[in-house]
């Protein structure tokens, strides 16, 4: 694959994206349907209910679209793109369950924790299966260090991985445009790395993704017009930690993916220390409502938060290449 190609995946994902979001934001519109706003969030929120939600729907759509026919073309479609692309539809699909649910019953609550979580186990479990298929080994890459054979003790830590990262992107999800943007930046990265190692099958999906993530941020910045909702956030979360897998660079996600890491960790801090201590560490958790709390407007904590991404990622990067 020619360097001067890559911009085609972009291109096309982005085309269908862009062309179709302002159809999908309509119907909401007109149904008067949107999501439904934390009662315990800033305050400030309460002014997004009804927002249209769900919009990860048609990125993820057009990122599958894109990716076939241009792996097709390319010759790439092989069953690495597959599983990856399975992992991305089913995540998506529990994310899609959630939010429809939370619209139709009109309640800030969908699946209920054991439901989605069973759900992911599968589609890790199913994944590791196809992993074996392909002979791919059970080790796991550390730097400085190489590879170290852990046997099938691998598919628990895969099984771990898929579920940790989905969930770390969703609860990153929580202002206009941080996800989009981070997302760029996580698929960029990856998308670098695919490419220095040939790999040319996860490389289309990367830039099918980022395609879709940057048409969506033009409709999800701040004011956004649609929410990604949990069908794109898990979806998203998913697919990282997959790539990290078959590019068999896992504990590279702990940089590139290094704030979902820090969002997760706040949340677990936060009702760790409440339930041991009665206290909390922070105003709020996730973390990007704390600094919301101390005054941060929405785009100065996207923007903190981009560059922090950013920035790890490139040291990520450093190590790998």
């Amino acid at each position: 694959m020619e360097w001067t190609q890559i911009f085609l995946p972009i291109a096309l994902s982005f085309a269908l994206t862009f062309s179709t979001m302002p159809i999908f934001i309509g119907y909401f519109v007109a149904k008067k349907q949107g999501q439904a706003i934390r009662e315990d969030g800033p305050k400030w929120h309460n002014s997004k209910s009804g927002t249209p939600t769900m919009g990860g729907t048609v990125f993820l759509i057009a990122t599958v679209v894109a990716a076939v026919l241009m792996a097709a073309w390319k010759g790439f479609l092989t069953p690495s793109l597959l599983i990856l692309i399975f992992i991305m539809v089913l995540y998506g699909l529990l994310g899609f369950l959630d939010d429809f649910i939370k619209i139709f019953k009109k309640r800030n609550m969908g699946l209920n924790s054991k439901q989605k979580l069973l759900g992911q186990i599968v589609g890790g479990i199913v994944f590791y299966l196809v992993y074996l298929s392909e002979n791919f080994p059970n080790m796991i890459n550390l730097p400085f260090v190489g590879d170290i054979h852990i046997g099938y003790f691998y598919g628990l830590f895969l099984i771990f991985w898929l579920v940790g990262f989905s969930n770390a992107v969703n609860l990153t999800d929580g202002i206009d445009g941080l996800v989009s943007g981070l997302g760029v930046i996580s698929f960029g990265a990856y998308a670098i790395v695919a490419w220095h190692q040939k790999q040319f099958d996860i490389l289309i999906l990367c830039l099918t993704t980022i395609g879709g993530l940057i048409a969506f941020f033009c409709f999800n910045k701040k004011p956004a017009k649609i929410f990604m909702g949990d069908v794109g956030s898990l979806a998203l979360g998913g697919l990282l930690g997959a790539i990290s897998i078959l590019l068999h660079q896992e504990w590279s996600l702990l940089l590139i993916g290094f704030v979902y890491v820090c969002e997760t960790a706040s949340v677990l801090l936060q009702v760790t220390s409440f339930k041991l201590t009665g206290k909390r560490i922070f105003k709020m958790s996730p973390i990007h409502h704390h600094f919301e709390m101390c005054g941060w407007s929405e785009w100065k904590v996207d923007l903190v938060f981009w560059i922090v991404g950013f920035v790890m990622a490139v040291i990520a990067l450093c190590v790998i290449l």
